[in-house]
């Protein structure tokens, strides 16, 4: 009996397949696509979702962390220290701002920003601090805060990949002065498209950004400062709207299989970053190897999927050349070994059993 191929991902509606059905069908009848009442009310229920203050829905999540830039003033003339090891996107919002990036090297277990490395960065010109909580791991933003509030600087939360994980006990994206989400499909929370949001405690700044997002709009036809616009459609916000209900259980599910797969890789031949934080919500299960293509190769050759995040560290992408960003080789060395398995929330026990079996099977880098 041939198995099934296991997909690193599977983006079909499950649970939620009626609720989207049925929040699309909306939309369509109300014929009322841009800026309207899905918009309004999700961007409630996620502010609740992230016991946030407010939630400004907006095109994506590069959108966000550029619009909390202008916002909070940032631009031209200043830096902003974000981590080494993202998606490209967090620190071209900070290019598109007219800021420039500085690169700093990661906490070696964490995989997050290193609040001493951020230390030693810090200068005249440093205006802000841009953590990712990648992977659903939470950055250490308790000791990021203690460093921004020293120097006076912003601290921006990127969340992208960690809806509704905690750090210390704290729900990430309220330690800083702003947060941003995406709603890409991949993500824990994913529409069927593109999308995004900022979140803030902020009454003053999230004004602004409903601003900023719509043409620099004070009411109709009446702008205030020139900006483009970065605005959630409709459709998608309804699509949101009927799975975030879904989104502790999912939640609760990842961690499940998280569990599943770190308490069946002790004693592995491939190694797999530590849980620091309770509030991890795994939107990625990375592990390590220095022979990562013969892993993949290995798994590919049993039908299962995995896929590679980051494979270049953002310094030594050539988008940043011009801001002369420095070596950071706790990155470099991560970047060629890191690989993603199967993690979504429809994947079944049995699914990440067969991975695990497929991984103790592998002879390893030094024998295969």
């Amino acid at each position: 009996m041939t198995s099934s191929p296991i997909p690193w991902v599977d983006l079909r509606p499950g649970e939620d397949r009626a609720a989207v059905d049925a929040a699309i069908r909306r939309v369509l009848d109300r014929g009322w696509y841009v800026l309207g009442p899905e918009v309004d009310a999700f961007e409630t229920e996620f502010a609740q979702a992230t016991s946030s203050g407010q939630t400004i829905a907006v095109a994506s999540s590069t959108d966000a962390l550029t619009l909390i830039l202008r916002a909070l003033g940032i631009g031209p003339g200043d830096e902003v220290i974000t981590t080494a090891l993202s998606a490209v996107y967090t620190a071209q919002a900070v290019m598109m701002a007219g800021a420039r990036p500085v690169f700093a090297d990661i906490d070696p277990e964490r995989l997050t920003l290193d609040p001493t490395a951020v230390a030693t960065l810090v200068g005249p010109r440093t205006a802000a601090v841009m953590p990712v909580h990648l992977y659903g791991q939470p950055a250490d933003v308790t000791a990021l805060r203690t460093l921004t509030q020293l120097h006076g600087l912003a601290l921006i939360e990127d969340c992208c990949q960690a809806h509704l994980a905690t750090c210390d006990g704290v729900p990430i994206g309220m330690t800083g002065e702003a947060a941003a989400y995406s709603f890409y499909p991949t993500k824990n929370l994913g529409a069927l498209g593109d999308g995004g949001a900022v979140c803030t405690g902020n009454a003053e700044l999230a004004a602004w950004i409903r601003r900023l997002r719509n043409g620099g709009q004070t009411e109709r036809n009446h702008h205030t400062e020139p900006a483009s616009h970065s605005r959630l459609d409709e459709l998608q916000a309804a699509v949101l709207r009927a799975r975030l209900p879904h989104l502790r259980d999912w939640t609760t599910r990842r961690r499940a299989l998280a569990g599943r797969y770190r308490a069946g890789l002790v004693g592995s031949v491939v190694s797999v970053p530590p849980e620091l934080d309770a509030g991890h919500v795994y939107h990625l299960f990375p592990i390590r190897t220095a022979a990562r293509d013969a892993l993949r190769a290995h798994l590919r050759a049993q039908d299962i999927d995995t896929l590679v995040h980051f494979p270049v560290p953002m310094p030594a992408q050539p988008a940043f050349a011009s801001v002369s960003p420095q070596p950071c080789p706790l990155a470099d060395a991560v970047c060629g070994e890191l690989v993603s398995l199967p993690l979504y929330p429809g994947l079944d026990d049995r699914a990440v059993d067969r991975v695990l079996a497929a991984v103790a099977d592998w002879p390893g880098p030094d024998r295969d």
